[in-house]
């Protein structure tokens, strides 16, 4: 048995955070069934063909501007424990699947809504992206160098602080729908979840132990013993060596005093300079050569066609391949009731034939007329 074996999961078919909320609840055995748009309204999720985000999930195309196909679509909710929607406040409501009208079919349903600024306050109407959510939230602020901030890919407002806190919330909600019959909506704002990922940081910061000015911390590449150093190949090696004893073996390695203060913040720009001049002198492979077998805490920098194949990666599957697409594995790994790891992504109304005979429809009927593609 699964894990969530048994769970319906209801999604209305966006991208981003909704579909990496369903995936990781489908990994773990959900029963997902994602609502897709007809072919002529599907937009960039067609262009993604067959994203490994929907991977384990099924598939019915709906036209949702049909009343028809929204009374479908209610009927689904109504056995469905939880539904999960990634569209701008309003939407849902003028396709009448908003919050009222699904917990009025299903009481005990949870509704998980995940948006970049949230259901309510003065920006929750107003578009966005990852870069301008996690800039409001002070996260894209502490990333970077002095003169700029970096970027770090659409992977902490979208994926960890939407998509994963949208799981985190559907599931304590649906927990909670169990043991009282009572549903609820779960508002998921990528500006909250961003904010979240901090709060370690912020607590430094509250101790003095950060300050604003980029690069010039413990965590943000201003510490020489937390940065990453071109190579000669003009590759990169990542150095975290933290804790004292991790930095004597790093020290000791690289052949350089176990005296040398590395802990002063005044002498950082300085032992920075030594160490880029240091790694620069040999290949990331030679590098890694140095460093096998010790807890100095240097691993190279992988590219992406890299990682898969790296050793330790390969030896604990962390990233499969499906229909010849390499994708990162479900994760955690559980020991009684693992993941499913070769799950396929469904084709767009790839079951629609199917899930209207569950709800006994006629298909043909429907098909015929363009209720469901």
């Amino acid at each position: 048995m699964s894990a969530l074996g048994g769970l319906k999961v209801l999604e209305l078919a966006a991208i981003g955070p909704a579909p990496f909320c369903g995936m990781m609840l489908a990994d773990f055995g959900a029963e997902v069934v994602r609502i897709e748009r007809p072919a002529a309204n599907r937009g960039l999720t067609t262009e993604l063909g067959r994203d490994a985000l929907n991977r384990g999930k099924r598939s019915i195309a709906i036209d949702l501007k049909n009343p028809e196909g929204v009374a479908i679509a209610l009927e689904l909710v109504a056995k469905a424990d939880i539904l999960i929607e990634g569209h701008r406040p309003g939407v849902m409501e003028r396709l009448g699947l908003g919050p009222d009208v699904c917990l009025g079919v299903n009481p005990r349903l949870v509704y998980g809504r995940v948006t970049g600024f949230g259901q309510d306050g003065p920006l929750a109407e107003r578009a966005g992206h990852d870069i301008n959510y996690i800039a409001l939230s002070g996260v894209l602020g502490m990333l970077g160098t002095p003169e700029r901030p970096a970027i770090p890919a659409n992977l902490v407002g979208d994926f960890g602080g939407g998509g994963m806190m949208l799981a985190f919330g559907v599931l304590a909600a649906a927990f909670h729908a169990q043991r009282t019959g009572v549903g609820q909506v779960v508002d998921a704002a990528m500006i909250d979840g961003s904010a979240l990922l901090m709060t370690a940081v912020m607590a430094m910061r509250a101790a003095g132990l950060w300050n604003d000015t980029r690069a010039s911390n413990l965590l943000d590449g201003g510490a020489p013993f937390y940065n990453v150093y071109p190579t000669k190949d003009g590759k990169h090696v990542a150095v975290g060596p933290i804790e004292p004893q991790f930095r004597a073996l790093f020290l000791e390695r690289l052949g350089l005093s176990a005296a040398t203060n590395m802990l002063d913040p005044d002498a950082w720009p300085a032992q920075r300079r030594e160490l880029e001049n240091i790694f620069v002198t040999k290949t990331r492979a030679e590098w890694e050569t140095v460093f096998t077998d010790t807890d100095a805490c240097v691993f190279p920098v992988l590219s992406m066609t890299e990682a898969p194949r790296y050793p330790h990666n390969a030896a604990r599957k962390t990233f499969i391949e499906v229909d010849g697409v390499s994708q990162p594995a479900p994760a955690p790994k559980l020991t009684k009731t693992p993941a499913t790891a070769n799950a396929r992504p469904p084709a767009v109304g790839q079951d629609t034939r199917a899930i209207l005979g569950e709800l006994g429809r006629d298909a043909d009927d429907l098909l015929r007329r363009g209720v469901v593609t």
